[in-house]
């Protein structure tokens, strides 16, 4: 499995915040099975204040720019994206012209002896 890392962040008003965390606790299932069927099997998204960190693992070989296109081939998913991107916007210094902003890996205490 390969780990990814992504950061964006959430529009700076807290009611937007909430209807943000509130979507998450129910995110739709069509949405669900979608990232499973591209092939990530762990997702984790982290909120502190306005930041959000997604970690996901996916199979090697896994390529977000092309394996999440059948993702949003789903309609479904499409509107679950555009609903997202009401509440969100990129991080300061985005590089990569990506919505989602890549995050290098800087540490891994696995990888230690």
């Amino acid at each position: 499995m390969k780990t990814y890392a992504q950061a964006l962040d959430l529009k700076d008003d807290p009611t937007l915040i909430e209807e943000y965390v509130r979507h998450h606790d129910r995110v739709w299932p069509e949405v669900v099975a979608a990232l499973r069927s591209v092939g990530i099997t762990r997702m984790k998204i982290f909120l502190q204040g306005t930041r959000l960190f997604m970690f996901y693992e996916a199979p090697e070989g896994f390529v977000p720019e092309r394996d999440y296109q059948a993702y949003a081939a789903n309609a479904r998913c499409r509107a679950w994206d555009t609903l997202m991107r009401g509440y969100q916007r990129r991080v300061p210094g985005a590089r990569r012209g990506e919505w989602w902003e890549p995050m290098d890996l800087v540490f891994d205490l696995e990888s230690q002896a």
